[in-house]
């Protein structure tokens, strides 16, 4: 076997050689710093967004939880159904990914400041222990709901309530 004659023939000056070898280990360089300090979604080179749920952290903030039930899901085709004609005009797309919203979408539909997104754009912006909406920064939990909120957040974390303490020496 072997190579063909014509390969033997092909010239690569030694300076471009070189080269490519430098930008290859200036490439995994940026990659692995990236992936150190946690911003390697960044560094994403294919995007096929809403529908992959596979690129999210290995363990999901508390907050991103408890903020996903203060958010339901629901349908994009059943929030059009009950927009009433005073609501204004509803957007035809997703704000974060830019597909447009078909009936069956699954949607979040954010109470306070009323947009619109995707549940997986949203959710994987959650992920990324973000509070607030993705295109003006309203918090996602209504101000009335708040007080609950950190409640829940404050029983999820696992900490004890700095008063226990004191209140059951009180009762010795």
């Amino acid at each position: 076997m072997g190579f063909p004659v014509g390969y033997t023939e092909v010239f690569f000056p030694e300076l471009f050689i070189h080269l490519l070898t430098l930008l290859g280990f200036i490439r995994s360089l940026i990659f692995s710093l990236f992936r150190f300090l946690g911003l390697s979604d960044f560094l994403e080179t294919d995007a096929v967004w809403p529908d992959d749920t596979t690129r999210t952290p290995a363990r999901e903030p508390v907050t991103a939880v408890l903020i996903r039930e203060f958010l339901p899901v629901m349908k994009f085709q059943d929030l059009v159904a009950g927009a009433t004609a005073g609501a204004g005009e509803m957007p035809e797309s997703c704000a974060v990914c830019l597909y447009e919203f078909e009936g069956s979408s699954e949607i979040r539909w954010l109470r306070n400041c009323r947009h619109i997104f995707h549940r997986a754009c949203v959710d994987r912006w959650m992920d990324h222990d973000q509070k607030t909406c993705p295109l003006c920064r309203t918090q996602f939990v209504p101000e009335e709901m708040q007080c609950e909120f950190n409640q829940r957040l404050w029983a999820a974390s696992g900490v004890p309530d700095l008063y226990s303490e004191y209140s059951e020496y009180s009762l010795l």
